[in-house]
Parts: structure tokens; sequence; C-alpha cells
């Protein structure tokens, strides 16, 4: 239960920041809640808000147009606002410009679909 718990928050908060990823957390959740707790498992499943997130990838759809290009858009400006603003050193300047790159071939390579 507590890694499920625990596993919810890190996806709830991976909707909000580009970098950590949302889909692995809720999988890993759902099967935490699976073992655990049926109750809390088809809370998950069922949620409005994160339900879709694990459907989607257990039927294989993929990731709506939508999503993808809110989530590369999201993902460009914080990772550009702090590797141009907050970030001093080179280095972690080049580091999170990679993050940004592989991210977002990662999510062009994820099946899309029509939502």
């Amino acid at each position: 239960m507590a890694t499920g718990s625990f596993c919810v928050a890190m996806g709830v908060i991976g909707i909000f920041v580009p970098i950590l990823p949302t889909t692995p957390f809720l999988l890993v959740a759902a099967f935490c809640f699976a073992k655990s707790s049926e109750r809390f498992y088809r809370w998950l499943t069922t949620n409005r808000w994160c339900g879709e997130y694990i459907r989607n990838y257990r039927e294989g759809k993929g990731i709506s147009l939508r999503r993808k290009i809110f989530a590369i858009a999201l993902l460009w400006i914080s990772i550009g606002y702090a590797a141009c603003i907050v970030v001093t050193q080179l280095s972690i300047k080049l580091i999170l410009l990679g993050i940004a790159v592989g991210v977002t071939i990662h999510l062009l390579r994820i099946k899309t679909y029509e939502s």
C-alpha cells in the first residue's frame, strides 16, 4: 500500500513536471494495489485523471496527439527556462538539453491515437 501510494503521488507530480514520467509510476502503483488492495486498484484504474494512462498502456493505444503536444511544449518551456535562466554551469545546461532531446524523441516515438 505504501509503495503504491508513493507511486501515485509521483505519477501525479509527473503530470506537471516534464522530466518525471507519469505512466511508469502509475503502472507500478496499479501493480502494488492489485496485490494489496482491490479497492485502491479499482479506484486507480477507473480514476478519471490517472486511469486513462493505465488503460491506454494496457490496450497498447499510446498517447493522444493533444497530450503529446502539451507534454513536449511543457518540457521545452520548463527545461528551456531552467537552462537559460536558472542554471549557470554549461555542463548542467547541456545535460538538461540532452534530457529534453531524449524525452522529446521518446514521446514522438510513442504511438499516437485520436482522442
